[in-house]
């Protein structure tokens, strides 16, 4: 059920949005060049990798010995008003019909971060990955790594039909509000680098 379900919304979703990612197509062209699509290997269930895709929201500014800026650095005024509105976001509908993700589970994170899990941690891999999740509704880039595990283990003991229908909704609420948006300095969450054995007992 929830597979046919993903397929029949995210399908609608991204006919209902065409002139709108054909609109923010030309804009990422004009604004940023090419490529207009990011893509990035992720794990999807079971950690079995995938190449997930979001609109490109960075310039691919470089220093002098030729590696890429910070992120806050390479991010332009375009890049903050389509991730402030989540539309970067909306090319992962097509991973929905691959079936890499789903529309509601634990976000698919770096391939890197595959061997830093603690056990109980590494259960966030045990359903597919979604678009919007448990941890995303109830903090997003606001609280720790580890309460965001927390939440995405929560999420696969509990998971059911009901429950992805009221994330759904809050995902809306958050992104016709702009709420859980990271306004700082640091676009982006930092690196994950393995959980202290004095926060979790099973830590590393």
């Amino acid at each position: 059920m929830k597979r046919l379900f993903d397929i029949f919304v995210s399908s609608i979703i991204l006919v209902l949005t065409l002139p709108i990612l054909l609109i923010l197509a030309i804009l990422i062209r004009v604004n940023l060049g090419s490529p207009i699509i990011f893509k990035q290997q992720r794990p999807g269930m079971y950690g079995k990798p995938f190449y997930l895709y979001k609109f490109r929201s960075m310039s691919d500014e470089r220093d002098k010995e030729g590696n890429l800026l910070p992120n806050h650095m390479r991010m332009t005024k375009f890049g903050n008003v389509i991730r402030k509105f989540s539309l970067d976001e909306l090319p992962q509908l097509i991973n929905v019909l691959k079936g890499d993700i789903s529309l509601v589970g634990p976000r698919p994170l770096l391939m890197e971060y595959l061997n830093l899990y603690t056990k109980e941690q590494a259960r966030r891999h045990e359903v597919r990955p979604g678009i919007t999740g448990w941890a995303q509704v109830n903090g997003r880039n606001a609280i720790s790594w580890e309460e965001k595990f927390e939440l995405d283990v929560w999420y696969v003991n509990n998971h059911s039909f009901i429950l992805d229908m009221k994330i759904l909704f809050l995902t809306a609420l958050k992104v016709v509000r702009t709420e859980g948006v990271n306004k700082s300095e640091n676009i982006t969450m930092p690196k994950f680098t393995g959980t202290k054995s004095t926060e979790i007992g099973t830590g590393k």
